[in-house]
């Protein structure tokens, strides 16, 4: 399957360049231009101080009597031998000079394993050390930094859109049978071992304890009432049916004045928070959260329902129906132009950010956690990364290290031919003086 997707991979993309690739190539290109444009110069005034050489020569015997014509032929003489030699010692860095073996030349593509094997460990001895690295890393905030970065609008925007477009495919990649494989191996034991019973104990707690329960008293005194106020001509006619020897219109009225009275006794609680019937609802949860946590059978009937919940999700299959609903959802949403989940998640990132930026003491904490990850990488794998760097560099062809080599310094290494050229020459003049000084 994955050589089926590389292959419509590689199909899809013949013929098509890489912005970056096409960068590349067109950066070598200019280096190599440039690098041409040295060599051209270099060998230039090669081929200047050699042709002065040999009008020196042909002067000199002609008009033995010009006396500049020695030192001028002293600096072309030594002019050219320190150009000719420069030329070959930058040229042997790099290939065979005119492709004779010549000893001691291409010494790049020679020592390659060796270049690969020094590369490695320099890089390890000087640059992979932890000590060096954490001091590097421990004078800059990156946990403040970063959440500076992220809590602008623009910048959580564009890592929200990022994980909102990796979603479909993530989504899409989830199996249905992973899913249910999930469920059973561990969702499945987790929720068996649940202790239903007290965990809704332990949910009421926590409600009775913020006074949260009240509320849902409110709610329920309001439904109550409005169920009343919906059925009373049931209520009625039940009553009529209990009570046959009654007159229809007494029973409409006792039955219209229970009604009242059981709504004014709902207004009555709803509005007084210290009601009697209020402080019996307290009593009633504290007493239910006692059972719930501490009662055997409550807690066999909470094993019960979540026994028969599991066998109903697993019987109608709705971790699948669950995952396909999420998918077509997430999907539908990514794909629109006010997409929630983009929003939301650029909103969380943001304020992710702003939060982690106002406190110093969450910033220390994450900077600890972040140079101490650091140090356990570099100590872990500094090893691994000397040795990937000596593969990468075995592994790369003789010739194309040299081109590429060539092609970053050998715009420097011809400044060494000019200067060998013209340095050469001075010291051919100061060497034919000093002959002169001897001589006399």
């Amino acid at each position: 399957m994955n050589e089926a997707v590389s292959e419509e991979v590689s199909a899809a993309t013949d013929g098509v360049e890489s912005p970056l690739n096409a960068a590349d190539e067109a950066l070598a290109a200019r280096k190599a231009l440039r690098l041409k444009r040295m060599q051209r110069t270099a060998t230039g005034l090669l081929a200047v101080v050699f042709a002065v050489l040999l009008a020196c020569v042909f002067l000199q015997a002609r008009y033995p009597w010009l006396a500049g014509l020695p030192w001028l032929r002293a600096f072309a003489e030594a002019g050219t031998v320190g150009a000719i030699a420069d030329w070959y010692a930058v040229v042997a860095l790099f290939r065979r000079p005119f492709g004779l073996p010549v000893p001691h030349s291409a010494i790049i593509a020679q020592n390659q394993q060796r270049i690969g094997e020094s590369l490695g460990k320099f890089v390890e001895a000087n640059f992979l050390e932890p000590e060096l690295i954490i001091g590097r890393l421990s004078g800059h905030n990156a946990a403040r930094s970063l959440a500076v970065w992220l809590a602008e609008p623009a910048h959580s925007r564009a890592i929200g859109d990022v994980v909102a477009d990796s979603l479909p495919r993530l989504l899409n990649g989830i199996d249905d049978t992973h899913v249910e494989q999930f469920f059973e191996r561990v969702a499945t034991p987790q929720l068996r071992s649940l202790d239903v019973s007290r965990a809704i104990g332990g949910i009421l707690k926590v409600l009775t304890e913020g006074n949260h329960h009240q509320p849902l008293l409110d709610r329920g005194l309001a439904g109550l009432e409005q169920w009343l106020a919906a059925n009373v001509d049931l209520i009625k006619a039940k009553f009529s049916e209990a009570s046959r020897y009654t007159p229809a219109p007494l029973d409409a009225y006792i039955v219209r004045k229970f009604v009242d009275g059981i709504v004014a006794l709902l207004h009555e609680v709803a509005a007084s928070p210290e009601h009697e019937l209020r402080h019996q609802f307290d009593e009633a949860v504290q007493d239910l959260i006692v059972q719930l946590r501490s009662s055997p059978v409550y807690r066999r009937f909470g094993r019960s329902l979540m026994r028969d919940c599991i066998r109903h999700f697993r019987n109608e299959a709705y971790a699948q129906r669950v995952l396909s609903h999420v998918r077509e959802r997430v999907i539908a949403d990514v794909g629109r132009e006010n997409s929630i989940v983009r929003s939301a998640l650029a909103g969380v990132l943001a304020t992710l950010g702003k939060s982690v930026s106002e406190e110093r003491a969450i910033q220390h904490k994450l900077n600890a956690w972040w140079l101490e990850l650091a140090r356990d990488l570099v100590v872990r794998y500094r090893h691994q990364l000397s040795a990937l760097i000596t593969d990468v560099v075995k592994g790369w062809n003789a010739q194309e290290v040299s081109g590429k080599i060539e092609a970053e310094i050998g715009r420097d290494l011809q400044y060494v031919r000019i200067n060998g050229t013209l340095v050469g020459g001075m010291v051919g003049v100061l060497l034919h003086g000093l002959a002169l000084v001897i001589v006399m």
